[in-house]
């Protein structure tokens, strides 16, 4: 039998998820529309369909809600990048408090003592680390250079970005127009992008050997915009410089307050927002409140974000970290600040068992920092490290809140406080910050 043509079909909107959709309900079955706002009433177009509700494009705003703004992307709606460009700062704050409320609530019946201030920064710009996708698109006449379709796996056709760091975000158009003069340019689908205090990089995926033509012009672009090219052909370790061609310091970026200086390199990870970085450190390092002669364990430490910051504060500071690499990165972070009371040493924390010996070494005070999945590991086995302050930074409310439950209802901890970072303006990540006391 044929499958029935999709027409554009009228609601209005009765509520709003945290990633911007607005939620209908016709013939009861909820419909969720992309960028649609609660009491508005919209035209749209279903695009998938689940068996407990549908996913829609939004097609028109027929009546709008007077909490609308106008969105300063123009590819804002079809670019999956950022999804809540059409509420104003605050509100997008408030969504995202009311779903790490609801999620602590809900998943780990749990309620934080106290609700913190939103950590914030600046809205614009801010995005110091990406991943672009690249496509040549002869039916478009031009390779196209950006972020992914919000309702398809295509490359969104637009001309900047303007949550990207300076200078990136007005080079869309000169990227998409270099590489359109490449002899590679279909084998070259991605570009990673690095803005540092010293430096820009941009790595250039290559799936084929670039020409001795294409290198020359992948050099030029590199002098013209004063940024570094590197070129990738396959894993991390395949990153070589291409432009400029002499040897040259590592990309860094500092934390001030703390006199400690991060490098790291053009595809390792770094927190995307300095400025909220800055104070989100600020604000974990205050809230832990490690003594003088404390020892602090920093979990997830990655490349020494919080670890050296500690440092500066703490007796004894030891990072765990799971990936060799990273585990490198800190320890010469750690040479190049001249901290001698903070090591670092690799352990996979998803996959403890509570009989490493470091768990037992007498700990006061614990920081969190883990990825998306969480930490339900090593908070399983939380008493046998006994810290009696816990730091919890995550970039996933449903994890903190699940790691949270097994905190309060298992160890004894108390949730004392939580909130907001907004690391991620105009988008529905959510960053929150917890600290859990005996």
């Amino acid at each position: 039998m044929a499958r029935r043509r999709r027409e554009p079909e009228t609601a209005r909107i009765e509520s709003v998820t945290h990633d911007g959709r607005g939620i209908a309900a016709i013939e009861g079955k909820k419909v969720f529309v992309s960028g649609a706002l609660a009491g508005e009433e919209v035209r749209f177009l279903r695009r998938k369909s689940r068996r407990n509700y549908d996913e829609a494009e939004l097609l028109e705003i027929l009546e709008a809600s007077p909490e609308r703004i106008e969105a300063r992307c123009e590819a804002f709606g079809r670019c999956g990048g950022c999804s809540l460009q059409h509420v104003s700062d605050e509100q997008q704050r408030q969504i995202k408090s009311q779903t790490l409320k609801d999620n602590l609530e809900r998943i780990g019946k749990v309620e934080a003592g106290q609700w913190l201030e939103p950590i914030i920064g600046p809205a614009w710009n801010y995005r110091r680390r990406a991943r672009l996708a690249v496509k040549d698109v002869p039916a478009k006449g031009r390779v196209l250079v950006g972020f992914r379709e919000r309702h398809a796996p295509f490359i969104t056709d637009m001309h900047r970005c303007e949550v990207l760091a300076k200078p990136v975000d007005g080079l869309i158009d000169a990227l998409s127009e270099m590489i359109g003069r490449l002899s590679i340019k279909a084998r070259l689908p991605q570009i990673e992008v690095a803005v540092a205090e010293n430096a820009v990089a941009l790595v250039f995926r290559v799936l084929d050997p670039p020409s001795d033509a294409d290198k020359t012009v992948l050099s030029g672009f590199g002098s013209d915009h004063d940024i570094r090219i590197y070129l990738q052909s396959g894993g991390p370790d395949s990153v070589t410089l291409l432009y400029p061609e002499s040897d040259i310091e590592a990309l860094t970026y500092s934390l001030p307050e703390f006199d400690v200086r991060i490098d790291f390199d053009a595809i390792g990870f770094v927190q995307v927002n300095a400025e909220i970085n800055q104070r989100m450190v600020h604000r974990a390092i205050e809230l832990l409140d490690p003594q003088a002669d404390d020892r602090v364990l920093d979990l997830y430490c990655g490349i020494g974000n919080f670890s050296l910051p500690l440092a500066r504060r703490s007796g004894t500071v030891l990072g765990v970290e799971g990936e060799a690499l990273l585990v490198n990165a800190a320890t010469g972070n750690a040479n190049l600040n001249n901290v001698t009371n903070a090591t670092c040493r690799q352990a996979d924390l998803n996959a403890i068992d509570g009989s490493e010996g470091w768990l037992r070494e007498g700990w006061d005070r614990v920081l969190l920092d883990p990825a998306r999945s969480g930490a339900a590991e090593i908070v399983k086995h939380m008493a046998v490290i006994g810290a009696r302050r816990i730091v919890y930074v995550s970039c996933h409310p449903g994890t903190l809140a699940r790691d949270a439950g097994t905190l309060v209802h298992e160890h004894g901890y108390t949730c004392e406080a939580a909130g907001i970072i907004d690391m991620f303006p105009h988008t529905a990540h959510v960053e929150s910050i917890a600290v859990f006391n005996k």
